[in-house]
């Protein structure tokens, strides 16, 4: 009866702990599967933001984009009417020409051109003349200093005209021709923009704003202060100086 009553113990027993194991291997399982499945939400959620974020870069761009098309026919929220749009065209015509060809934007423009054009060309043929000037003024101290270092100033000078100077005298004044000759090639520079700009302003003051072309000039004989020495004066030494008054009227 003893061994019978022992074994079912050990019988039970058995089970009891199986059971125990069997409940903890689930409980882990359980744990893991947990786990995977929240790993995996949060996969699904990043892969779900990164696809929600480039769609919204996507739509940013295509927004962006279109504001920027938007914008060349509204004004403050006004649309544009064909001949504002028409001006506008003729605006950045003629400043684009000008600024490939100079003198182009003024011939577009009309008006004086013929006036304005030998004034560009002319601007820049005397930028053109005065730069190749400063470049011999350079290349000639250039040549006589180059001539001097190789030859150590014991074979004298090779350019009478700089037989005088000093190796430092040649040194100023090419550092001084070269200075001249950067700042002309920036000023023909600023010139041709000027010229470009020129042709902007005065296709925006022709058509978009009307400056009147009735302008009345009078001229008339008039007095202006003396503020010289006169004894006669009875404002002790001011008086009243005979002028010309010209008036100009813009309706």
């Amino acid at each position: 009866m003893r061994y019978i009553v022992t074994a079912l113990f050990l019988f039970f027993s058995f089970f009891v702990v199986q059971a125990q194991q069997d409940s903890t291997k689930a409980a882990t399982l359980k744990e893991k599967l947990q786990t995977a499945d929240s790993i995996a939400t949060a996969q699904d959620t990043t892969k779900k933001d990164t696809t929600k974020k480039e769609e919204t870069r996507k739509e940013r761009r295509e927004r962006e984009r279109a504001q920027k098309e938007r914008d060349k026919y509204y004004y403050k929220g006004i649309k544009k009417d064909s001949a504002r749009l028409a001006i506008e065209h003729v605006s950045r015509v003629a400043w684009k020409r000008s600024l490939m060809v100079p003198g182009w934007g003024q011939y577009t423009n009309g008006g004086l051109w013929w006036v304005k054009v030998p004034i560009i060309y002319g601007g820049l043929v005397t930028g053109y003349l005065v730069f190749d000037y400063w470049q011999w003024y350079y290349k000639k101290f250039l040549d006589e200093l180059a001539f001097r270092v190789e030859t150590n100033g014991q074979e004298g000078s090779r350019d009478p005209d700089l037989q005088f100077y000093s190796t430092q005298g040649l040194v100023t004044q090419k550092d001084y021709a070269r200075r001249n000759r950067d700042l002309t090639i920036l000023i023909t520079v600023g010139f041709w923009g000027l010229n470009a700009i020129e042709a902007y302003v005065d296709s925006m003051l022709k058509n978009r704003w009307n400056i009147g072309s009735a302008i009345t000039m009078k001229v008339g004989p008039t007095f202006v202060p003396s503020y010289g020495f006169s004894g006669n004066s009875v404002l002790g030494g001011y008086g009243m100086a005979p002028g010309i008054k010209l008036t100009m009227n813009i309706k």
